[in-house]
Order: structure tokens, then C-alpha cells, then sequence
């Protein structure tokens, strides 16, 4: 079945009581908007119309930065969900299939929900998504006759009876495009908020005799984030499912709660996770690893059997083969560590390529940037780095090359050669003695004329 997704998030957030736009605050390192999005690319859409209003700019921008094919358009007046989704119409005027409304503000409905969605329209003209609701609260209630939806009543609107109800609307809606815009043009706004309610198709449809029904889904997809708390509450309940899929998938963690992870984070079973972890976005964590505690990963990879940490960060760019080893307070950056490399103490490596089975020793610097650009070191197989060694880059250390300790390299290392770059020790027979006589003398006497 054909599929467009239209997603609203024109919303300010007042609640927020922040400048950003409502849909691009983060739960797990991304804005809410992407976790829609994707949530609804997995019914690969032919179009995504994402309607925005307030920094209208700035929610374009990340929309189009996750599907650059996606189309942006602007509800310039918030005159309720009815007339947001009208702002589709020109967008969608060619389209035959089914439209899906979403929310950049609900960021958990399921890929599975949205697909019983797809589902259930092939035989419905309206499809609601509905949820049980613990305290059904100021939700909508969703008036069912046996199986099929009579009608959405708003909470300002409803009788003590619906009230009582506790089938509650989520605001998701699947419903053939064409039809979709034909209902909505139909929609008024005699209610107690003068808002053009998207609600209100469903008895629109009925009157007409078409078909309604509604899917249910447990209440924690259906979340809504509108203040600070609730955005903090969906953290929470992103991060307790994220870890929980990840230990049934067989991942170790010692200490969960003290782990957090991005919407996007892979790792392989048997991989140990110690505590006080954080996964950025971008990280791939292969089967078998152990990533150590106090540790900070993003745009990485890390294959089998690799350990990182602890007090390890690993930035964008960073490739860590089998075997390799990233020890305490080392930072890679945009740099391969071959197969069984060690760098375990006090380095940076940045912009650069370990070769197999090599050492690099505590204090080792890649010194990559001129101030204006970055520059690239290679560091060849089973080459050992002395401690605090500066490498200068651009600079190419041969395989097996050794360099030693406190040098300074600015030039290429030849194979199996030793490298020597610091100046010669000089020592002065009795002057440490001499100085500091002198520095005690000067100390004396600057404290008898205080």
C-alpha cells in the first residue's frame, strides 16, 4: 500500500520555556522530530510533509537533514490539528495512497503500531489510533459502537458518560489522502476552543457512511512531551527500553541505570557494558567487546573483542579493529586502530592510521592541526611509540620504526629504524645546590623587609 507520512510539529511549547522549537528538544542525543520520522520511514513513504510554525527554519533544517527529500511546510496560524494537516493539501494534491498523521512531539508510536495501522486501512476508511489510558485525564475519548468508532469527543466537550470512558485518542491518523483533505475541508470549529479539530472526520465520516475503527497500542507509545518534565519522563522511558532490548539481545551491563544510549546505538551480544557509560550517536559496538566505565563514545565503530576504557573517549571517525585496546584518558579521533594496536595511557590520536599489533606509548600526541587545517599521521605495524613522543603531522612512521621517549618527530621514520628527536642532557656539577641557596637567600630577605 502506498504511503505518506504528514507530520505535524508547528507547536511553540511554551511549557518548555525554552527558545527551541517544541520538536527538536533530544531524547536519547536526537530531536523528538527524527524519532518520528523514522519511527514512520520504516512504511518507506513516498512523501514526508512535515508542517511546521514556530522557528519553522530551524525544524526544516533537522527535518531535511534526516530525509533531505522530505518537504517542509508552514501552518503560519495554529488554528488546530484539522487545519495543521491542511497544509499538506498542496503537498500531497497527486497522491492516491494512504496518508498517516503523526506528531513530532509523540516521538514512541511503533513501527509495528504504525503497520497494524497500514493494515487495518486496507479494510476501514478512517483508522484512530486509540490507547487505554490509566487516568484517561484531559484525553479524548474514542466512542466505539461494538467495533466500529463512532466518534471522537474532546474532554471540554464531552458528557459525564464519555467521560468515563477510557479508550483515549493519541491524535495518529491513517486515511486515504484523497479522503483525508475531503473530510477535513468539512471540519468546523463550534467547539469549546474554536479550534478545527482533525477529531472530528471520524463522525464526519460516519455521517456519510463510511467506516471507522480504531488500533490500539499500549499508552507508553502514545507519550507526549509538553514540558520539561515529560521530556525528562520520556528519556527515562527511552533509556529503561533501550537497555532492556539490549540485555535480551544478550549484551552485559553491570550497573544499567547508569548507561545511556542514543536512538541509533548497535551493540553485539556478549559485549560487557561497565557502568557510567555514554553512547552518542553513530556508535557500533561489535559482539564481544568490553567497553570500560567512565567512557564516552559517538560516531565510532568497535569490532570484536576491541576494549575501550575506562575514561576512554572516542569521537566521530574513530575505527577500532579486533583486538584493539583504548586505555584510560585516551581520546581517538577520526583515526583507525589496526587489529591488536595498543594505545593505553594519556594519548590523542587524532587524524591517523595505527597499523596491526602496534604500541603506543603513554603521553603520545598526533599533532594534527596547523590552526588553518589537519593533517594525517601513519604509524605502521608493530612499531612502538615511545612515551611522549609529539608526532608532527604530516608524518609517516615505518613499519617495526621505534621512536623514544620525549621526541619531538617531524620527519618521516624509515622501517625498522630508531628515532631520536629531543636535545641532549646537559648536566652542571653542584648547581642545583648553589640555586637553591640562592632562591632560600632571596625568600629571607623578602621576609624581613615585610
Amino acid at each position: 500500500m502506498k504511503t505518506s507520512l504528514i507530520i505535524l510539529a508547528a507547536g511553540k511549547g511554551t511549557r518548555m520555556n525554552s527558545d527551541l522549537p517544541k520538536v527538536l528538544h533530544p531524547i536519547a542525543t536526537e530531536p523528538m522530530l527524527v524519532h518520528a520520522m523514522a519511527a514512520g520511514a520504516t512504511l518507506d513513504p513516498e512523501h514526508t510533509v512535515v508542517v511546521a510554525g514556530h522557528g519553522a527554519g530551524q525544524v526544516g533544517a533537522v527535518a531535511r537533514g534526516y530525509d533531505e527529500t522530505a518537504t517542509v511546510v508552514v501552518q503560519e496560524e495554529q488554528l488546530g490539528t484539522a487545519h495543521a494537516v491542511d497544509q499538506a493539501r498542496a503537498a500531497l494534491k497527486d497522491f492516491d495512497g494512504t496518508a498517516i498523521v503523526l506528531y513530532g512531539d509523540t516521538p514512541f508510536v511503533s513501527p509495528d503500531t504504525l503497520e497494524r495501522m497500514m493494515g487495518a486501512a486496507e479494510g476501514s476508511d478512517v483508522v484512530v489510533l486509540g490507547f487505554d489510558a490509566r487516568d484517561p485525564g484531559r484525553y479524548g475519548r474514542l466512542v466505539l459502537d461494538g467495533n466500529e468508532l463512532e466518534r471522537i469527543v474532546e474532554y471540554k466537550d464531552a458528557t459525564e458518560a464519555e467521560r468515563a470512558i477510557t479508550l483515549c485518542n493519541s491524535g495518529v491518523v491513517a486515511c486515504k489522502a484523497s479522503l483525508l483533505f475531503d473530510l477535513i475541508a468539512g471540519v468546523g470549529n463550534d467547539n469549546a476552543s474554536r479550534e478545527y479539530y482533525l477529531t472530528d472526520i471520524v463522525a464526519l465520516a460516519r455521517s456519510r457512511g463510511l467506516s471507522a475503527t480504531a488500533v490500539t497500542c499500549a499508552e507508553a507509545e502514545t507519550l507526549g512531551v509538553n514540558s520539561r518534565a515529560q521530556l525528562a519522563e520520556a528519556e527515562a522511558a527511552f533509556q529503561a527500553r533501550a537497555r532492556a532490548a539490549l540485555i535480551e539481545n544478550g549484551v552485559a551491563f553491570q550497573a544499567p541505570d547508569t548507561v545511556f544510549l542514543a536512538r541509533d546505538t548497535v551493540i553485539g551480544r556478549d559485549t560487557r557494558i561497565e557502568p557510567n557509560v555514554v553512547f552518542g550517536p553513530g556508535v557500533t559496538v561489535e559482539s564481544g567487546a568490553t567497553i570500560r566505565a567512565f567512557s564516552h563514545l559517538e560516531g565510532c565503530h568497535v569490532s570484536r573483542g576491541a576494549v575501550v576504557g575506562p575514561y576512554a573517549r572516542l569521537r566521530p571517525g574513530a575505527e577500532l579493529s579486533e583486538n584493539a585496546r583504548v586505555g584510560n584518558f585516551v581520546e581517538i579521533k577520526n583515526a583507525v586502530i589496526s587489529e591488536g594496536a595498543k594505545v593505553n595511557h594519556l594519548s590523542y590520536i587524532g587524524d591517523a592510521f595505527v597499523g596491526a599489533s602496534a604500541n603506543i606509548g603513554a603521553g603520545t600526541i598526533t599533532c594534527n592541526y596547523d590552526g588553518v587545517m589537519k593533517h594525517h599521521t601513519h604509524i605502521g605495524a608493530h612499531s612502538f611509540i615511545g612515551s611522549n613522543t609529539m608526532l608532527v603531522a604530516p608524518v609517516h612512521i615505518g613499519d617495526g620504526a621505534m621512536t623514544g621517549s620525549g621526541s619531538v618527530i617531524t620527519s618521516d621514520v624509515d622501517e625498522d629504524a630508531l628515532a631520536l628527536a629531543r636535545a641532549p642532557q646537559v648536566e652542571k656539577a653542584g648547581m642545583a645546590r648553589k640555586l637553591m641557596e640562592m632562591l632560600r637567600a632571596k625568600k629571607a630577605k623578602q621576609q624581613r623587609s615585610s
